[in-house]
């Protein structure tokens, strides 16, 4: 990798595409990736940016999408994964180069690799699609075979999410970053595969975009891994009155606290995994901070 500006991993989150209970337009999620690259931008002047963004509401999408069609068998989550991160790459591309000095910015279509026998894929906990009440979300389960949890007061569609062990295409991604070029990658935690005697074979999962961007910038050597959400702060005790802000923790000190399983909890454990083994410095914030958050105006600094 060429010395120059900066390597900077930043994961945004698929929610933060397409809100919450937000209709799951083209025109409702370009306005919020026009936001989230104008940040994006901001921080390309002093870092060689790498993005990795999530894809949980619009692979569960593309699911119900797939389902509609009673004529063809319904496509495999690997093969949708590729498909959003085509479609969200590609809305993100156009977006960051209007607010770029320098407008290359390029998109891979990643491969994750991951183990067979991971435990996760008999324990399904990665939330997918659109939310429904607890009712209408029975009645799909039965309907499509699905396996659903509580997400919040709602219900969602529930499916495996294996670790990522590493990065198949992390050679094409460093060729870019040396050209010059903001990369988009590894989107939606990147396409799941297995690898037996030789051959690479996609499998049924969704894996963690915090995860992937964590072992993305672990192997890029990046100095900073910023994970952007809808929070300003990592908080102690979030909602309580006891609720505590963390600004500079080191790895140590944040594994003392317990955080909220399906939302704050992957968020620390991505940092925490990166910043331990490696030289850099991780980071969570808002996604409207991304600027003061690296200025150390904002956010919470996670170091090893």
């Amino acid at each position: 990798m060429k010395k120059g500006k900066p390597i900077i991993v930043v994961a945004v989150g698929g929610n933060a595409l397409l809100q919450r209970g937000e209709l799951m337009s083209y025109e409702n999620q370009a306005s919020n990736i026009d936001v989230a690259s104008k940040a994006l931008a901001q921080l390309s002047e002093d870092y060689r940016v790498v993005v990795v963004h999530g894809n949980g509401p619009q692979v569960g999408l593309l699911a119900l999408q797939n389902l509609a069609y009673a004529d063809a068998p319904p496509y495999p989550l690997d093969v949708l994964g590729a498909e959003t991160q085509g479609m969200i790459g590609y809305m993100m591309a156009q977006s960051m180069r209007k607010y770029m000095r320098n407008g290359q910015v390029s998109t891979v279509v990643t491969q994750i690799l991951v183990d067979k026998d991971d435990p996760a894929f008999g324990k399904p906990n990665k939330f997918i699609g659109p939310v429904y009440d607890k009712q209408t979300a029975q009645a799909k389960a039965v309907q499509y075979g699905w396996q659903i949890k509580p997400d919040g007061e709602y219900w969602r569609r529930v499916v495996p999410s294996p670790f990522p062990k590493g990065i198949i295409e992390i050679d094409s991604i460093r060729t870019l970053l040396d050209a010059g070029h903001t990369v988009i990658c590894c989107g939606g935690g990147g396409c799941p595969v297995i690898e037996h005697e030789g051959e690479i074979n996609g499998v049924e999962a969704v894996v963690d975009k915090d995860f992937s961007a964590a072992t993305l910038a672990k192997q890029l050597n990046a100095e900073h891994f910023l994970i952007l959400t809808d929070g300003d702060y990592v908080c102690v005790d979030w909602g309580k009155p006891t609720e505590q802000p963390l600004y500079d923790v080191t790895v140590k000190q944040l594994l003392q606290y317990t955080f909220a399983a399906g939302s704050m909890a992957p968020k620390v454990e991505a940092c925490c995994e990166f910043a331990s083994h490696s030289l850099g410095t991780a980071h969570i914030g808002s996604l409207h901070k991304a600027s003061d958050i690296m200025a150390s105006r904002s956010g919470t600094h996670i170091h090893g």
